[in-house]
């Protein structure tokens, strides 16, 4: 059966290197951990760290988070539904927002629960996923700022979520000039300007931050260490935390290119043949996941040499080439992940998960 590792001191190292990245420029940063998918042994191993914050997309995952530890500060990191604000305001500190009409319901459950609960005002800053347009913005926090049971303590953006918009210094600035003007128009102090994920760690690397911007919220980075602007690792982290190993289940010599007449396979492709393979062979290996674990294009087989060919729904195809390079059936093929490859593992019972 294939499983996956988590490597503990290698997720140590990353945490580390961010903690002192952060610490040094005087930010404040959670960790993103909606990739774990509410798995507490992992989950455990992210808040045994020290972190004192995070961040999830899921309730239950929240849950989880404070069972383990009710001291962590909890994040709900998108819009709420309408019918989640219960246990939002149960499980969920702080919460990002976009609509008034939600915001308003958290605050009639928040004063239901004698709770004070906390928001982030979202503002939409071209990637065109969540968030108030920024024309609508003074409008939309003279509206909040006269909930009960609320407490504003952020404005926020999220970019490269959905069209790939990257973050830039004009951008950014944009956003703590948001700040500013709620600041001065309604004498209110507003904590945090969350405009830092992942995606932009090179800008502070390079120092081309805007000192406003003072809070991140942080997990392919810690996760795979991985600069998205370059897609190369970032100096001093590690990119294998996680490791996906897949037993050989069935290793021959065949042709290269299938034999008969071809029509769409399940998936609903059609393969395209290479003429110059006719009559060519070579050693194909299947090993034990498939599409209903991952997409193949998220692995990154650690022997570069072995070539992806295809997949079925518990099946992948691997070719070995033109030797078996000493594999035989029994043995386990490992790979790194991409973020959305490792997130569709860890959201399957069928893989297990260790702790190494």
């Amino acid at each position: 059966m294939a499983f996956l590792e988590l490597y503990r001191d290698r997720l140590k190292h990353n945490y580390n290197y961010l903690e002192k990245l952060f610490e040094n420029r005087d930010i404040d940063w959670g960790v993103v951990t909606k990739l774990l998918c509410g798995y507490k042994p992992y989950l455990k191993e992210v808040i045994n760290l020290g972190v004192k914050e995070i961040h999830d997309s899921r309730i239950s995952n929240l849950k989880a988070v404070k069972q383990i530890d009710p001291e962590v500060q909890t994040v709900y990191i998108k819009p709420p539904a309408k019918r989640s604000i219960k246990n939002l305001i149960k499980y969920a500190d702080v919460s990002f927002n976009t609509s008034f009409e939600t915001i308003k319901l958290l605050s009639d459950e928040a004063g239901k629960q004698n709770k004070k609960h906390k928001i982030i005002i979202m503002i939409e800053m071209g990637d065109l996923r969540e968030g108030v347009l920024g024309e609508n913005v003074i409008e939309f926090y003279a509206k909040v700022f006269e909930l009960p049971n609320l407490e504003v303590i952020g404005l926020g953006t999220n970019l490269n979520c959905l069209h790939g918009v990257m973050p830039s210094q004009d951008k950014l600035i944009q956003l703590s000039l948001y700040e500013q003007v709620i600041e001065a128009k309604f004498d209110r102090k507003i904590p945090w300007v969350s405009g830092g994920t992942s995606v932009t760690i090179p800008l502070l690397l390079k120092n081309m931050r805007p000192l406003g911007i003072n809070h991140f919220r942080v997990g392919e980075i810690l996760y795979f260490g991985l600069n998205l602007f370059t897609m190369k690792t970032v100096k001093g982290m590690k990119d294998n935390v996680f490791k996906l190993y897949a037993e050989i289940i069935e290793l021959y010599e065949k042709p290269k290119v299938p034999v008969g007449e071809l029509a769409e396979n399940p998936s609903g492709d059609v393969l395209e043949i290479n003429e110059d393979d006719y009559g060519k062979t070579s050693y194909r290996a299947i090993i034990d996941i498939g599409l209903l674990d991952i997409s193949p294009e998220f692995l990154i087989p650690d022997d570069s040499k072995i070539e992806i060919t295809g997949a079925s729904s518990d099946m992948l195809v691997i070719d070995l080439g033109n030797t078996r390079r000493n594999y035989k059936v029994g043995d386990l093929v490992s790979f790194k992940l991409r973020y959305m490859g490792a997130l569709s593992i860890l959201n399957s019972d069928y893989i297990e998960k260790k702790i190494v």
